[in-house]
């Protein structure tokens, strides 16, 4: 076991002023916000542990999840077309998050691990855009959100190519990680261990790259954020004319549940629509009750998340890094549903049309390459 530092919680806001300059860039450069850091680790270290919400759960109502009309028929006509127009007047991007620390796949940056032979994560998104591209009559925008284990692999590997606009990739957020009962962690040689601080950061990422921003001004209208993993979820006309139509801020995808599933499902929160993590859920409310969950996957009124200023929650995370367990904070994509309306709509996790399909490690990569493969083929993003 890697032998590790442990700091005095008294002596954390010195450990914060004696950083080397170059760990005080960065974590400036990343947003590191100091004092929440110090209320958060002062949590940790009094045993506050809940990330548990309080008020009044029940199932989603008649309406919350709605679902595609029947490929082909007049009403998919009608909302493709809708769609397709917003695409072909550039009032669509679509936001892939490519960040974390690249642990899951052993260290290697999953953008670049071939998820078919000889095409990696990152060649798949890039053939669906240039695909879409030739349906639409025009380039629609790719960002990447990216962190510090992943930024600089994926630049090279899109050295010439990135242009700000089009195609670009922008930091999340950065954070420093506690021992178990609140203490600075430190590794084997001394530093400061740094964490992505979740995919709740995109919000805020997003809007202080000036990429959003200047969509906004462009008149862009929506956003389809996803996982980079997830190649099933790409931009579909339908979806985007759904989303449109319903004219909420927020349409969040959801999926069957099968054997083993665990995530964020949605619900009513004292009678507002959002979706909940199974963790944040008290006993007093059974989620297998609720059939459905979240995919991680949602389209998004790209003004109102520009105007989105809200207290979001930091959750607290423990897992194991180099065999001593550490805590850090994060924060959940999902939590918007919190502070923008929202409709659920319920897709596909299954053949041509799957919208879900998660890869996680090595292990589930290869049990959906098959999957994968027929998406990838059926929707132009392989070669």
């Amino acid at each position: 076991m890697e032998l590790c530092k442990f700091v005095p919680m008294p002596a954390l806001d010195a450990m914060l002023d004696a950083l080397p300059e170059p760990t005080k860039r960065l974590l400036d450069e990343h947003h590191f916000d100091r004092s929440r850091f110090l209320r958060l680790a002062a949590s940790v270290s009094a045993g506050v542990r809940s990330n548990q919400v309080s008020g009044a759960l029940a199932p989603p109502e008649p309406g919350d999840v709605l679902s595609p009309p029947e490929p082909g028929s007049a009403r998919w006509q009608e909302l493709e077309a809708r769609g397709l127009d917003a695409l072909a007047r550039g009032k669509v991007a679509l936001v892939v998050l490519a960040g974390g620390m690249a642990t899951r796949m052993g260290g290697v940056v999953k953008a670049l691990v071939e998820a078919l032979p000889g095409e990696t994560f990152l060649d798949l998104r890039l053939g669906e855009m240039r695909a879409l591209a030739e349906r639409v009559g025009r380039p629609v925008p790719l960002w990447l959100m990216t962190s510090l284990a992943t930024r600089q692999p994926i630049e090279r590997a899109l050295a010439g190519r990135l242009d700000d606009e089009l195609l670009a990739v922008f930091p999340q957020h950065v954070s420093l990680r506690l021992t178990p009962t609140g203490e600075l962690f430190l590794d084997g040689d001394g530093h400061p261990s740094l964490q992505a601080s979740g995919h709740g950061d995109l919000p805020d990422a997003l809007r202080d790259s000036g990429l959003l921003p200047r969509f906004v001004d462009r008149g862009g209208t929506t956003l389809l954020v996803t996982n980079l993993d997830n190649l099933g979820a790409t931009l579909d006309p339908v979806l985007v004319g759904l989303h449109l139509e319903h004219g909420l801020p927020v349409t969040c995808e959801v999926v069957d549940k099968a054997d083993g599933d665990r995530g964020g499902i949605p619900v009513r929160l004292d009678g507002r629509a959002v979706v909940l993590e199974e963790f944040r859920i008290p006993p007093s409310f059974d989620p297998s009750t609720v059939r459905v969950f979240n995919t991680n996957t949602f389209h998004f009124d790209a003004r109102r998340l520009l105007d989105l200023r809200a207290d979001w929650s930091f959750f607290t995370v423990e897992k194991k890094v180099n065999s001593s367990m550490v805590v850090q904070f994060e924060r959940l994509l999902g939590e918007i549903t919190s502070f923008l309306e929202t409709r659920f709509v319920r897709v596909p996790r299954q053949g041509a049309q799957s919208r879900f399909l998660p890869v996680k490690d090595e292990a589930e990569l290869l049990a959906r390459r098959s999957e994968i493969e027929l998406v990838a083929r059926g929707r132009g993003m392989s070669s």
